[in-house]
């Protein structure tokens, strides 16, 4: 059986990280670990299985390995953390995003790190202002690590700019033509690193890149509305992949969001998908697929529940728990 863990959105009480865990007597468990901390992100160690990471808002990163169940401080103490992400191709190393926007790595499992000062200097960040959080200053919302290509890394900001690196960080593009500047869900496919996917509050909503995030398409035939908060791409069929969006942030993030639901194929225009009539009144704020599992899809909702499909979102299952909130963060090991 799986192990879920998600950002709950809830500040410092006691359930700003939920995880939830089938036990040996048939039943899930629910806990609430990090108590104390407000966790903004989480990020799974694709190379050593069990090992977990979480960003902070101040507090730096936290290191579990126990699949979630304890947590030790990992670096970057003081930092706000609203990004990670883990290298698939060298064990350790770690991205973290910061607020303000910047850019840190470390290559022996959080033990210590280093900026990457180069990410100061990209051309038009005197541009980036996000209004989502007071007092304005831009953040990095995501990073993605190509499959195939080691030192290829893509980096989106809300709101600002999506920029790419081929060289591990050492330079940076400016943000790139057609890929959407407000980037709130940032991804490669888990097997092909030729496909970039990413959901986003400007331009439409969604964009993608079938040259490892060289250029960009953006894709809004389908859409009825076009601010973008999750996407997801099924690991054995790239061409296909979901976006969740809704009316605006206000509707995103509220009690009745409005939402809606989306499977692209290849050229097709967007098609809704669902476990209801749109527009839902819960967001799907996450949305994970199963490396191992072509068509397995996992939507997170603001309301802590996880539904499932297993055939590229056209029936639903409602897991049987719920994490009390989802906000953003929803991972699964």
């Amino acid at each position: 059986m799986k192990t879920f863990l998600a950002t709950t959105g809830r500040g410092f009480g006691d359930s700003s990280l939920a995880r939830a865990e089938y036990g040996s007597g048939g039943e899930w468990s629910i806990e609430f670990p990090l108590k104390g901390q407000d966790v903004r992100c989480l990020a799974a160690d694709p190379l050593n299985p069990g090992i977990l990471y979480a960003g902070t808002q101040g507090n730096g990163i936290f290191r579990s390995e126990d699949s979630g169940q304890t947590w030790k401080t990992a670096g970057m103490e003081g930092q706000i953390v609203k990004a990670l992400t883990v290298s698939p191709h060298e064990s350790g190393k770690i991205f973290a995003g910061t607020k303000p926007a910047y850019l840190f790595v470390s290559s022996n499992h959080g033990q210590s790190w280093q900026e990457l000062d180069s990410f100061r200097r990209i051309r038009g960040r005197r541009l980036w202002f996000s209004p989502a959080e007071k007092p304005g200053q831009a953040y990095v919302m995501a990073i993605a690590i190509s499959p195939t290509e080691p030192q290829s890394i893509v980096v989106g900001i809300e709101f600002g700019a999506v920029v790419r690196s081929t060289d591990g960080g050492v330079t940076w593009s400016n943000h790139i033509s057609k890929s959407l500047r407000d980037c709130h869900d940032l991804t490669f496919n888990s097997n092909d690193g030729n496909w970039v996917y990413e959901a986003g509050g400007s331009g439409g909503g969604a964009s993608f890149s079938q040259d490892g995030g060289k250029t960009w398409q953006k894709k809004k035939t389908g859409l009825s509305k076009n601010y973008g908060v999750a996407c997801a791409a099924d690991p054995d069929r790239p061409e296909i992949w979901y976006v969740s969006v809704a009316p605006g942030p206000g509707k995103a993030y509220g009690q009745q969001a409005e939402a809606y639901l989306y499977r692209s194929n290849g050229g097709a225009s967007w098609k809704p998908i669902g476990w209801g009539p749109h527009p839902m009144a819960q967001m799907p704020i996450a949305l994970v697929t199963d490396p191992d599992h072509s068509g397995h899809l996992y939507a997170g909702l603001t309301n802590g529940n996880v539904l499932f499909s297993e055939d590229y979102g056209e029936e639903w299952m409602t897991l049987p728990f719920n994490l009390s909130g989802i906000h953003r963060s929803l991972i699964i090991i």
